[in-house]
């Protein structure tokens, strides 16, 4: 049976309502299916502050969903599992791998904090869950696993490595996606979308038999993008026809203008402190 609610809570984004604090970074509570999942953690700075805040209690996380492995989204991975009793954590295995940035002939560390993958392999064997393919957390919520890349939308060619001297692209094979199911139709949270927003909606359309997109919440990672890559990303989504769109963390302002330009009221930009229900 669909569910009958989802509630989705924006704990971090670089965007922040008043009172709370914002960081570089994603982390949503949902409540849907009798489920408390935390989607991403942010890095770490601001998440707990803005949960109390917000009054979302993360001791009683019962689901934690990684979208992928850089800083910005699992940094706040020790204070969740010290809050927590034993969640079942369910990530891609690529997560932990090392990775890099590198601008201006500078390279940077943007992996899991080491703190962060201590924390992970200090958890029961039988509450972590590497998940390469879709996955079923409960009666219509599940994350997709890894994601085909059908369509050559990448948002972005954002200089990310598996070594600091930059050898070795890294296409973040890890990002993944969270699924709810209801009458009307899905709704798909996304931390970057590094597999390409079209991507992602497409194939979450595909494991459910084309079933129409409700919403779609998250970063949509065309920060870095020109306008003709965003006007792709904007052909591209036309067909799949998401009824409301909520970009943050790493869309960046342009896209926003352009995905508003396109869709009217249906964007609804993102921030620290809204509350969804669909």
């Amino acid at each position: 049976m669909p569910l009958a609610e989802v509630k989705i809570t924006i704990l971090v984004d670089n965007h922040a309502e008043a009172g709370l604090l914002e960081e570089h970074g994603l982390s949503f509570w949902i409540e849907a299916g009798g489920k408390r999942i935390l989607f991403d953690t942010g890095q770490g700075k601001v998440l707990a502050q803005n949960a109390r805040t917000l009054g979302v209690d993360l001791g009683t996380t019962d689901t934690l969903v990684l979208s992928h492995g850089h800083y910005d989204h699992t940094g706040g991975i020790p204070h969740v599992l010290r809050l927590a009793r034993n969640p079942e954590v369910y990530c891609h295995p690529g997560v932990v791998q090392p990775r890099y940035a590198i601008r201006d002939g500078r390279s940077r560390s943007i992996q899991m904090p080491s703190e962060a993958m201590t924390a992970i392999d200090g958890l029961p064997p039988r509450c972590l869950h590497w998940a390469c393919d879709p996955v079923l957390l409960a009666e219509d919520i599940g994350i997709t696993g890894q994601i085909p890349r059908k369509y050559d939308c990448r948002e972005s060619e954002e200089p990310f490595f598996l070594d600091p001297e930059g050898k070795r692209s890294d296409p973040v094979a890890d990002d993944l996606a969270l699924w709810m199911r209801k009458d009307d139709g899905l709704v798909v949270v996304v931390g970057c979308a590094h597999a390409g927003l079209v991507n992602t909606l497409d194939y979450v359309r595909q494991l459910h038999d084309g079933m129409k997109i409700r919403a779609v919440i998250g970063g949509f990672h065309l920060g870095g993008a020109d306008r003709d890559r965003i006007t792709r990303t904007l052909d591209g989504l036309r067909p799949l026809l998401p009824e409301m769109l909520v970009p943050c963390h790493c869309t960046g302002d342009q896209a926003v203008a352009m995905l508003q330009e396109a869709y009217g009221d249906r964007v609804a930009p993102g921030a620290a402190g809204m509350t969804l229900l669909f």
